[in-house]
């Protein structure tokens, strides 16, 4: 798993790109406080070498809690900022820092 920050000088936001490789998934999304935990908001494409990738436009400066849906299953990104607990989840999650 990968995780791609681009900050952009004109505006206060940062395009994060999130990779996901993975061969036999057929479903892939980044869930987090950015979209309410919605997944119809934000999945990612496959692309041709079998791996799923999406970019969005998040608020800089601000630390985001997060998890990857793949086939239904919630998964931590290895490569995050930091991991914190959630109570809510009863589980950590990856946080990404902007």
């Amino acid at each position: 798993m990968a995780i791609a920050k681009k900050y952009l000088k004109t505006k206060p936001v940062c395009k994060v790109t999130f990779t996901v490789p993975t061969d036999d998934a057929k479903k892939v999304a980044v869930v987090g406080d950015f979209n309410n935990w919605n997944a119809k908001k934000s999945e990612l494409k496959k692309q041709k070498n079998g791996s799923f990738k999406g970019t969005f436009d998040l608020p800089k400066e601000n630390s985001f809690e997060f998890k990857y849906i793949v086939d239904g299953e919630y998964i931590n990104d290895a490569e995050a900022d930091r991991f914190q607990w959630n109570d809510f989840a009863g589980s950590e999650n990856a946080v990404l820092e902007l």
